[in-house]
């Protein structure tokens, strides 16, 4: 439990600089965002798995369908329409949204999974449910008051319901994620994050060339294939493919091989403080106090869940 605990810490840290990478490079188009991050991580993995050729051998044609299926609802569409979200909405409002993501697996855990992992009664769920949605509705507002989502009401409602496919691409794979793990306990789980990071690349590479195609005829002033910043962006796809998919996917997949899956929903939230965290720190400013309540009350409701699921 507390390994399973630590590892989904280790990969919220990581996960949360998604939420900045955007604000970092406002004027890259989406597509370009998200193909380009993942082409990075697909590029790292090719050693990685020569290396590891032997334990890849081991998965059979529909494991590797299934890593194909991940990685495109939970990598390539998840950051497309999350990091399209923040350009039309504001990081705020998105944040909001995916935040909703600790209450959302958990209830579908419940649902879905009982006859594997066990039902977990309603009544114990609860509460901590509850006070993870509370917090983040404070931290959220707080955020809302400080800042403006900008654009027209077209590009602020296709902007929430991007944000909502997001959480719906990232609640599919998490559950499905842990359901492959879980039924295969003796895969190692880098070993699987190697085999979604393989079937990225050339897949990411399809799409940044399409991405690069489509702007290039939108706008023949954008800078192509790295944009007017060539040395900012490679070097922010590079890091975020290295600890957002790759470190941050390996230490969720421990923590999926040692947590039933109603307990790693809950468990998402430390993404939401730790993208909190680093947005702070950019802005080099303390949270106001309703924020600071409500970073708190997601701690509490974290705790509450790990304690019921024992």
């Amino acid at each position: 439990m507390l390994s399973g605990v630590a590892y989904a810490l280790l990969a919220g840290l990581m996960w949360g600089l998604i939420f900045v990478g955007p604000l970092i490079v406002p004027d890259y188009p989406a597509a370009l965002q998200s193909t380009g991050r993942y082409l990075a991580l697909g590029l790292i993995a090719v050693p990685i798995a020569w290396l590891g050729r032997a334990r890849l051998r081991q998965l059979t044609s529909r494991d590797w369908l299934t890593a194909l299926a991940l990685t495109l609802a939970g990598n390539l569409i998840y950051y497309l329409c999350l990091a399209s979200a923040i350009q039309r909405t504001g990081a705020p409002v998105s944040t909001m949204i995916i935040g909703t993501l600790p209450v959302v697996i958990p209830v579908f855990a419940n649902l879905l999974y009982r006859q594997r992992d066990g039902h977990l009664p309603w009544r114990r769920l609860a509460p901590s449910l509850a006070i993870i949605a509370v917090g983040i509705l404070l931290v959220n507002h707080a955020e809302s008051a400080s800042g403006s989502a900008g654009g027209d009401t077209w590009r602020y409602l296709s902007g929430v319901g991007l944000a909502f496919i997001a959480v719906a691409c990232w609640a599919w794979y998490a559950l499905r994620n842990a359901r492959w793990l879980r039924e295969h306990p003796d895969k190692h789980p880098m070993m699987w994050a190697t085999a979604q990071a393989l079937v990225t690349l050339p897949v990411s590479l399809v799409g940044y060339v399409a991405a690069c195609w489509w702007i290039a005829a939108d706008d023949a002033a954008f800078s192509l294939p790295f944009g007017p910043r060539p040395a900012v962006f490679i070097g922010l796809m590079l890091a975020i493919a290295v600890l957002c998919s790759w470190v941050g996917a390996m230490c969720w997949n421990e923590a999926s091989q040692r947590l039933p899956t109603v307990i790693l929903g809950p468990l998402i939230v430390f993404e939401t403080l730790a993208g909190l965290l680093y947005t702070f720190l950019l802005r080099q400013s303390l949270p106001p106090l309703i924020a600071a309540i409500g970073i708190a009350c997601l701690v509490v409701g974290v705790v509450i869940a790990v304690r019921a699921s024992r």
